[in-house]
């Protein structure tokens, strides 16, 4: 880990001298008055839009991911000889791997810091994808995929947290739930491309992105908060000023950091077991619920296997479907990055929770009338259903619970909490990724009506107990949650 994490003063001396030079070539613009004013404001928001950008290339590397399985099952099966079994091994096994990687994902981000933890990520995923690439044999597969998962296992942690710590907060909804655009985007290209080019050539351009990211994290500045809280208070101002435009006055900004930071310092250093007490109980409550139900709803489950359903619903092959879902996923989330800071959280949620819900329905009332012979055929109902489902699950289940995670713990816990909330997703992810051919075998119809209920569900916890968190400072937020922190006031 020390190899990781490297020196305390080598980090900060690391972060003070790039973001000078970040901050001279996008505020070079500035002038005084109203107009540097304006420029100040404008490179602020050109600083934050790049690093986010870096930043999400590790969730379009997730998207990928997550969306190579169902293209390429056809292809990979018949190459290499692999049972039914065996590759459901070989497509949920991503999730063991993101488990291992949700285990370690906050302490390496509180280690290494969110670049290092991103950097880390990229060269796993990037071996995974070579392995998968030039596998002569099962066991290639699996360990590439493993390599992968532990890869995305920590990218699903840090790339949120990242964004979350690096934007103001009437921005920050918007720009954190480009992470879950950038997946759709990810999955979209995987289940497109993998219909028209050989799965082995799909691996290898899995690698671009890990690689592009690699090269982009020279370029942004470590994370204000994560240099506050672990000792660099000149990185964290040259970082903080930096993100907020050269001409900006950070002062009070920075004084509300530092001042609930050392609050935080005070405090009892995090165990994993310090998250059950009731301190901290809404938080997980909410963080916990959230993930468990995101997974339990059926979506990995779907995107891993959408062609096997589609074909099992009656149509001649999955290519149609699987297109139309991946064309969906993209204007969907789009609209979503849109209304988070206006219509907020709580809203979203539950509309794409619903929304969910009616696709499931959907999906489960095509396979009933086909076992039930029924005198119409609805498999378009599955067509419709599934593409309803991936629609509104876009708009705000795929995203907004990692956003809700990466704002509601406070940074003293923000690694027990990340490793804990993100471990129980992709716990979820790996249930119902392996278990979804076998529940299709039992009944088809009743696996969806199985992901309906879950869905139904998932509308009434988040009306009782996830809270609404736009508009608010990550302090306030975490103020108002945690009862160990006194009611927190702007400094």
């Amino acid at each position: 880990m020390a190899c990781m994490a490297g020196p305390m003063e080598r980090e900060g001396q690391e972060a003070a001298e790039k973001k000078p030079l970040l901050v001279r070539v996008v505020g070079s613009g500035s002038g005084d008055g109203q107009g540097g004013s304006a420029s100040s404001s404008s490179s602020s928001v050109a600083v934050v839009v790049g690093c986010t950008a870096i930043a999400v290339a590790g969730s379009f590397e997730f998207g990928i991911s997550v969306g190579y399985s169902s293209p390429t099952q056809l292809g990979i099966m018949r190459d290499l000889h692999l049972s039914l079994a065996e590759y459901s091994v070989f497509g949920s096994i991503l999730t063991i791997g993101a488990m291992l990687g949700a285990v370690v994902s906050g302490s390496i981000a509180d280690r290494a810091g969110r670049r290092g933890a991103m950097a880390i990520s990229d060269i796993l995923c990037a071996l995974g994808y070579l392995l998968i690439g030039f596998s002569q044999n099962y066991w290639w597969l699996d360990i590439g995929r493993v390599l992968i998962g532990c890869g995305i296992g920590i990218l699903s942690y840090v790339v949120p947290v990242y964004i979350s710590e690096i934007t103001p907060k009437n921005l920050r909804g918007g720009f954190a739930t480009v992470n879950q655009f950038m997946i759709c985007c990810g999955g979209s290209l995987a289940f497109v491309l993998g219909t028209f080019i050989a799965w082995r050539t799909l691996a290898i351009a899995g690698v671009a992105p890990c690689l592009l990211q690699l090269v982009g994290l020279l370029l942004i500045p470590e994370s204000p908060r994560w240099l506050a809280r672990f000792g660099h208070p000149g990185a964290f101002v040259v970082a903080l000023q930096t993100l907020r435009g050269h001409g900006t006055d950070i002062s009070e900004e920075a004084s509300e950091i530092k001042v609930f930071t050392e609050k935080l310092q005070r405090l009892p250093k995090s165990k994993m077991l310090d998250l059950f007490q009731k301190d901290y109980i809404r938080a997980v409550t909410a963080g916990v619920g959230l993930m468990a139900l995101q997974q339990l709803g059926g979506v990995n489950g779907i995107l891993f296997y959408a062609s096997e359903v589609f074909v099992s619903a009656g149509f001649p092959s999955g290519n149609t479907g699987t297109v139309a879902m991946a064309v969906v996923q993209v204007p969907m989330v789009g609209l979503g990055v849109l209304l988070m800071d206006k219509a907020g959280r709580r809203p979203l949620l539950m509309i794409s929770a619903a929304g969910t819900c009616l696709g499931c329905l959907l999906v489960g009332l095509s396979f009933l009338s086909k076992e039930q012979h029924w005198e119409r055929d609805l498999n378009v109902l599955a067509l419709a259903g599934l593409v309803v489902f991936i629609g509104s699950f876009s708009l705000g289940m795929g995203g907004i619970p990692w956003v809700i995670m990466s704002e509601i713990f406070p940074i003293n816990m923000k690694g027990s909490a990340g490793s804990l909330v993100t471990l129980v997703s992709w716990l979820g992810s790996w249930v119902v990724s392996y278990a979804f051919n076998f529940l299709l075998i039992w009944s088809s119809y009743g696996t969806f009506f199985i992901f309906a209920t879950i869905c139904g569900f998932t509308v009434v916890f988040v009306h009782r107990l996830v809270p609404e968190t736009k508009g608010r400072t990550l302090e306030e937020i975490q103020a108002s949650m945690n009862s160990s922190l006194t009611p927190f006031h702007k400094y």
